[in-house]
């Protein structure tokens, strides 16, 4: 373990005091670099975030807010949360940022406490059509403590149906519209919804979380110029460290605020709160802007190969970094296909698709998604290797079969390293 290029010589210090952790920490590290990495909400950060994540800053304590602190000493940490804030509000063109979330689930936490009040109706995604547990699901805090009716997609096409969208907030009157989701490949209209919100004087708030970096990226249109409040969080495309941050309306600021802190959670993390910031100066150089770009030419491409390989692009394809893959055709159901992948060393999901006939635990679809192999390098070339990896993972329960897959995998990342000497 001694050594190690991407730990750097602390990770000499840890092999001794704790080989335990040492070695999951090595192990993990070497399975990112050999597997193929298909999570769509995952990526691989900069070396320049890491340092920011393991430095000084995670041993303040900063409660409060720049300048209105209840700690003393945050006169450096102050420096660091206001050039995220500044970051934030630049990229993204919004009139108030809070950066301190710990994750996306906060985020949203805190904009349910500065709009809303249990028992509020809520109008969100279908988590069997997309959605987020958050958005309503009955085993998360907004499930319970709202009343959630959900909108979905059309059977048609599989994309939002906005008049049933705006037929269920005539009728029930909410207090907040949320739109995003996690497995949602097209492009959301936000000026529909917009004029819905109006029309019943909800609050319009996105959940921007999954496709955040490519607004960034300038590769898609930005939910910002329309919504109320806008929650997200920072890794995904965006490429920073774990966590969450909300835009807004600075109407909205001062509630918004609230609810993160005292409303939702004590301290911030300023050690991630300063990696964000390092995320967004890293969002705002042209390479992140082409980056964005070949993000979705390679979900695109990566999807088209799938369906050339007999599988079913859930509404046609995709505008965004994630495809949702119906494998229906394959005989073979998402979680037996999710397995089969791992066991080739391809590290995708198992997911519902629309109208799915399987339970949520054994789902009829796959989610595969282009961050972190376009972080890596690869191009639209490489998607169409995947996508037919991907099809005879699937197609075999031989193990023999599995492992030489795997190996053809491993050789294919090892042509695209990262985090390397």
């Amino acid at each position: 373990m001694s050594g190690t290029p991407f730990y750097g010589p602390d990770f000499d210090l840890l092999s001794r005091q704790d080989p335990d952790i040492a070695a999951i920490l090595l192990s993990e590290l070497r399975r990112q670099q050999r597997d193929l990495q298909l999570i769509a909400s995952e990526n691989f950060t900069s070396r320049a975030i890491f340092a920011t994540l393991g430095s000084t800053l995670s041993n303040k304590y900063a409660e409060g807010y720049p300048g209105k602190r209840y700690y003393g000493g945050c006169e450096e940490v102050d420096k660091a949360e206001i050039i995220a804030i500044d970051r934030a509000k630049s990229l993204f063109g919004a009139e108030h940022a809070n950066v301190q979330p710990h994750s996306g689930a906060s985020a949203n936490l805190a904009v349910y406490a500065a709009f809303t009040k249990p028992g509020d109706t809520i109008l969100a995604m279908s988590l069997p059509h997309g959605g987020h547990l958050t958005h309503g699901s009955k085993v998360s805090f907004s499930g319970k403590w709202f009343n959630i009716v959900s909108y979905g997609v059309r059977q048609d096409n599989e994309l939002i149906d906005y008049d049933e969208l705006r037929d269920l907030a005539i009728k029930n009157q909410p207090k907040m519209i949320c739109s995003g989701a996690t497995a949602y490949p097209s492009l959301i209209d936000f000026e529909k919804i917009r004029a819905i919100c109006d029309e019943v004087g909800a609050i319009m708030w996105v959940d921007a979380a999954h496709f955040i970096g490519l607004v960034a990226g300038k590769a898609i249109p930005s939910p910002v110029p329309y919504a109320d409040v806008v929650s997200f969080t920072t890794h995904k495309v965006l490429r920073g460290p774990r966590g969450g941050m909300i835009l807004s309306k600075a109407e909205h600021g001062a509630a918004i605020d609230k609810a993160v802190f005292p409303g939702m959670q004590g301290g911030p993390i300023m050690s991630a709160v300063a990696g964000k910031a390092v995320a967004l100066k890293e969002c705002a150089q042209p390479e992140y802007q082409q980056y964005a770009k070949n993000v979705i030419a390679n979900c695109q491409v990566l999807a088209a190969s799938l369906e050339a390989e007999g599988m079913r692009a859930v509404s046609g394809g995709t505008q965004t970094h994630l495809a949702l893959i119906d494998i229906r055709s394959t005989n073979v159901n998402g979680k037996v296909a999710d397995q089969r992948c791992g066991a080739a060393g391809i590290v995708l999901n198992k997911n519902a698709i629309p109208f799915d006939p399987e339970s949520p635990a054994v789902t009829s679809g796959i989610r595969v998604g282009t961050a972190a192999t376009t972080t890596q390098g690869m191009g639209t070339p490489e998607m169409k290797v995947i996508g037919s990896l991907i099809a005879r993972a699937i197609a075999s329960d031989d193990e023999k079969v599995l492992a030489r897959l795997r190996g053809e995998v491993h050789e294919l990342t090892a042509r695209f390293p990262i985090y390397s000497a």
